[in-house]
């Protein structure tokens, strides 16, 4: 039978201990600081809950309870509990009122990841945190596709279904994430990042200081927000983005990336093999990236721009990490049956299948950016958003969390296409 100490507040403590004793743990000790239950995991404890404030747990505590083999589980108030555990490298968290079923789900997932979880996205349920946190970049063509828009709407979705996230505008040529929320960006945050990254101080603190907040009943998330002037380009050089990236894979289950347009490869016009590359950016947040999103624009011009590009994206992403979305579709831009004509048009001139249509929806993207919110908040009943959270929910979210497909009702179209 497994032995479980506990380091957590008193009222706290004789709550959980009682539920431990009636569901059959054996209790090795409750204790009143981290102190007393480091120096007590060397007496056979297997399971340890405790406190995500630094009297109940700090990094002296985490050490030794690796080294001894002892599972840790934090149980947390608030973001702030939250940031400190994940700082700590301590991924297995519960709230402080949180039910026994939820701590002892929370034991078994730790159990899981010890029996050899892997994996660059290996994720745990929402109320849980990531092992390694999935990162998600959003790409398209030149001309306005909805490529920030539908980052944006991204990061708004999964962080409504629970899981931490952060968007970060990596364009190195019209960032537009922090104005389409209402966000300052007189010091930009993915900027900021980079330069810390390049100097070997970015971690979890400085994270945390530099990002804004978008607050949303539905579920916040953070943002590093990008560069107001393009001339500032030079900051981000592809080893401080892939540093930059790799560092919120810590922090978050899922980092969202709005990135540039264009993929050129400029070395060959430049005489200094090793000057900074302007689109290094975009090319390192594709080449990092678990899953992109292509997008493309559902109109003549669009599907030509995007049909143009697709050679140069898929010489950087390969297919099997490929989401490919066609965004705005509309019988007026693209005329009669326009979900068959994008359908048959991509895959006659370019062979490729789109995994989502979102349909135009010009109130709702208007009503959001007078506002500054995401689309979900501003017009959550919008099919916009109910296709943001198909594409989520179908393609993004790792198959053992995607939800089971309900039944469709006879002769109802959906915008998912096979």
């Amino acid at each position: 039978m497994e032995r479980t100490a506990l380091c957590l507040p008193a009222s706290v403590r004789e709550r959980v201990a009682a539920q431990l004793e009636r569901h059959g743990y054996a209790l090795a000790g409750a204790f009143a600081d981290c102190g007393e239950l480091a120096r007590a995991l060397l007496d056979g404890v297997d399971v340890a809950i405790v406190a995500a404030q630094p009297r109940y747990l700090d990094r002296p505590l985490v050490d030794v309870a690796d080294a001894r083999g002892v599972r840790l589980v934090a149980m947390v108030e608030g973001e702030a509990d939250r940031r400190y555990a994940r700082a700590l490298g301590l991924f297995e968290v519960v709230d402080l009122e949180a039910s026994f079923d939820e701590i002892e789900a929370s034991m078994a997932r730790r159990e899981a990841v010890a029996a050899g979880t892997s994996g660059a996205a290996a994720i745990a349920v929402p109320g849980g945190s990531v092992i390694n946190g999935s990162v998600i970049a959003v790409w398209g063509p030149i001309g306005s596709p909805g490529r920030t828009t539908l980052a944006i709407s991204i990061a708004a979705e999964l962080a409504a279904r629970g899981f931490s996230v952060v968007l970060a505008d990596v364009d190195t040529h019209g960032g537009a994430i922090a104005p389409s929320l209402g966000l300052l960006d007189e010091s930009p945050g993915f900027a900021a990042a980079c330069r810390l990254a390049g100097n070997g101080v970015l971690d979890l603190t400085e994270l945390d200081r530099i990002a804004e907040l978008y607050s949303s009943p539905r579920g916040s998330f953070r943002v590093l927000t990008g560069i107001g002037r393009p001339s500032r380009w030079p900051e981000l050089s592809s080893e401080r983005v892939a540093a930059t990236i790799a560092a919120c894979r810590t922090w978050a289950d899922f980092t969202v990336l709005d990135t540039g347009a264009s993929l050129e490869n400029d070395e060959e016009i430049s005489s200094d093999l090793f000057a900074p590359r302007r689109n290094a950016a975009t090319i390192s947040a594709l080449l990092a990236a678990d899953r992109v999103v292509a997008v493309g624009s559902a109109d003549p011009v669009g599907l030509s721009r995007f049909l143009r590009a697709w050679v140069d994206v898929v010489d950087v992403v390969e297919p099997e990490r490929l989401v490919v979305v066609v965004n705005r579709l509309r019988a007026s831009a693209i005329g009669s049956a326009p979900l068959s004509q994008v359908v048959s048009t991509l895959d006659r001139f370019g062979g490729i299948h789109p995994s989502v249509v979102i349909p135009h929806d010009q109130s709702a993207l208007d009503s959001a950016i007078l506002t500054g919110r995401t689309v979900q908040d501003a017009a959550p009943k919008s099919p916009v958003t109910a296709s943001v959270a198909e594409l989520v929910g179908t393609h993004l979210l790792p198959a053992h969390l995607r939800p089971a497909a309900a039944p469709t009702r006879r002769g109802r179209r959906t915008m998912v296409t096979p």
